[in-house]
């Protein structure tokens, strides 16, 4: 995730980064200035359509379909960014249960019982870095102190990353309370947390998962082609050979809130405006750390 100062209005605006929408859509922008260009000289030198009552009138279609398209791409746009904050706050509750688990566990368990201490500091973070792997579909072997702790032994990189570890820490937990580590009372006590990480991981697949309908992404791809490759026609003949650089900053502009949309529908991923799931992780690590060990 880009960290920035929102404050700093002349940073931005003369800021380019390798994620600027106008960096991706560089040669578009020139293809679609050329063809603004050929066909301003077409009706300026060839075929003099302003003449025309009938065609003078078409720049009043693209009124109205400019205010359609217009509430497609707000409502486009509020769709994604509801998906980018409902990660980010599904990450902020596995941040706030994370630190929840470690402090009942530290009220729990003995202060000399330094093995399962060391245990959960290192299985509760493990969780977090796990489920950003399994979200970016990465995952890899994280045997934390092996030899200490057998059960990430068992760690099977093709089932369900995420599970297996959060079957691991309710393991140890339930072996615990057998051992009277824990009374029946302490552990319906910590109870919520154990289960909320799963919840967590299954909204967060859902999110993954399940993107923005087909029919309805491309529809909104072939509206803003059409609405801009049908703009010169319906303009050229008023503005002449500044309908090159009105078009060319209209489909900046479109196709840059589409371009965006698509990038925020999937917070989870390792774009520039994507969520920082590896900063997240490393404070549940730090702040877990702190309590346990």
């Amino acid at each position: 995730m880009r960290i920035y100062n929102p404050k700093n209005w002349f940073g931005i605006l003369f800021q380019f980064h390798k994620y600027d929408t106008l960096r991706k859509l560089f040669w578009l922008i020139l293809l679609i200035a050329l063809y603004s260009f050929i066909i301003a000289y077409a009706e300026l030198h060839y075929f003099g359509l302003s003449e025309n009552k009938y065609v003078k009138n078409i720049y009043q279609m693209h009124g109205l379909l400019g205010f359609a398209l217009s509430l497609l791409l707000v409502f486009r746009t509020n769709t994604a960014y509801d998906r980018w904050w409902e990660g980010r706050k599904l990450w902020g509750a596995l941040v706030n249960n994370s630190r929840n688990l470690a402090i009942k566990l530290n009220a729990i368990i003995a202060k000399d019982d330094t093995d399962n201490r060391l245990f959960f500091s290192k299985a509760i973070p493990m969780y977090a870095v796990v489920l950003k792997e399994h979200l970016q579909s990465e995952f890899t072997r994280y045997a934390l102190d092996e030899h200490t702790h057998a059960e990430f032994k068992t760690l099977n990189n093709d089932k369900h990353a995420s599970n297996q570890v959060a079957a691991v820490i309710t393991g140890r937990v339930i072996n615990l309370q057998k051992a009277g580590g824990f009374t029946q009372e302490q552990l319906l006590f910590i109870n919520p947390e154990l289960t909320s990480f799963t919840d967590i991981c299954g909204a967060c697949e859902r999110i993954k998962n399940t993107p923005i309908p087909y029919s309805y992404s491309a529809f909104i791809k072939k509206f803003i082609f059409i609405y801009v490759m049908t703009l010169p026609f319906g303009y050229a003949f008023m503005l002449g050979y500044w309908i090159v650089p009105v078009v060319s900053i209209v489909f900046y502009v479109l196709a840059s809130l589409e371009l965006i949309a698509e990038e925020i529908e999937d917070p989870f991923g390792k774009d520039s405006n994507d969520l920082p799931m590896d900063k997240i992780a490393a404070n549940i690590e730090k702040h877990v750390a702190e309590i346990l060990i």
